[in-house]
């Protein structure tokens, strides 16, 4: 389980494909002190660590992983939004965070807004994910609350601090980020559903 709030970043330093795996490579401040079989969120989706040497961890992605999120497209020297999971006794700052990621989507605006930023994100409403206004979201593994809210497109307003210790600082239009919708709305939706 995690919240959302983003630990710190790493860097992508080798990715490995090893037949329809691929193995990822980070470098972080974090990464030393991991443990092999941690469960640890890169850009929202949670892997396990199964390699460790000095500040470099190593992680997996079945396809599965990959057909469903952006980690396929990492690319050596890119930012990763890193996340441990929660201990029971930490604080939750965020929201519910799965590690789950539901489908990606594509920056297709973003506004510099004196001092913050507006960014609008559009998504396939055909898997039936809904936001609300003023409801969380999850992008890139960071716990975010909903601007605006359309049947297949958000906006999220992102602080000074947001964009320097997070990977949105790599975000431009085009490019295409991780979602998780927010897991009560996930339940609700899915019961309705059902009823009707």
């Amino acid at each position: 389980m995690f919240t959302g709030i983003i630990e710190t970043l790493g860097t992508v330093t080798k990715l490995e494909r090893d037949q329809t795996n691929l193995h990822i490579y980070v470098d972080s401040e974090i990464s030393s002190e991991l443990k092999i079989d941690q469960s640890i969120s890169h850009n929202g989706v949670c892997l396990t660590v199964v390699g460790i040497d000095g500040n470099t961890h190593k992680v997996t992605a079945i396809d599965e992983t990959l057909q469903k999120t952006n980690l396929g497209l990492l690319q050596k020297g890119q930012l990763v939004n890193l996340e441990r999971c929660t201990p029971a006794n930490g604080r939750f700052d965020g929201h519910i965070v799965q590690g789950h990621v539901d489908q990606t989507a594509i920056c297709i605006a973003k506004e510099n807004q004196d001092g913050s930023w507006l960014f609008t994100f559009q998504y396939n409403a055909a898997s039936n994910n809904i936001t609300v206004e003023k409801g969380s979201i999850t992008v890139n593994g960071i716990s975010l609350t909903v601007v605006d809210s359309r049947e297949d497109r958000f906006s999220v307003a992102i602080i000074p601090y947001t964009i320097e210790h997070t990977n949105l600082k790599q975000v431009e239009v085009g490019t295409p980020v991780n979602l998780e919708f927010d897991i009560v709305g996930k339940y609700i939706a899915k019961i309705m559903a059902l009823r009707n």
